[in-house]
């Protein structure tokens, strides 16, 4: 993990957010998500430098957009804001889990992750 996930993870891990059990680095699909939690169907992505990158941020958003089309609401944040403001950061998480997606419901496809960087998989 990076830095910036792991002091997230400090402060997701152990149901230290109100009882929410969040993973890390969680399959869904053919993606791997930094921190998901199953029942609201919630991805919490924590990018760094390389996603301010054109192309990157193509293909964060091609992400965002399937894991949205299979029922899940998606939140991210630059490491910067986690470091500077970690209450917002928090406060964020909370308030997206108060609101979960109303998308399809249904499952998941089977679980993929095996892309590797610069494909459509987990991109750094």
């Amino acid at each position: 993990m990076t830095e910036g996930e792991r002091k997230l993870w400090a402060l997701l891990r152990r149901k230290q957010l109100a009882g929410f059990r969040f993973r890390r680095q969680a399959s869904i699909g053919p993606y791997i998500a930094d921190f998901f939690y199953s029942r609201a169907r919630l991805v919490v992505e924590l990018d760094g430098e390389p996603h301010s990158d054109e192309l990157q941020m193509r293909r964060d958003a091609a992400r965002t957009k399937w894991l949205e089309a299979h029922g899940c609401g998606v939140i991210r944040f630059w490491n910067l804001d986690l470091f500077k403001r970690p209450d917002d950061v928090v406060d964020a998480i909370w308030n997206a889990l108060a609101h979960p997606p109303s998308g399809p419901s249904g499952h998941l496809p089977p679980q993929g992750g095996k892309e590797g960087y610069g494909t459509p998989g987990k991109e750094g």
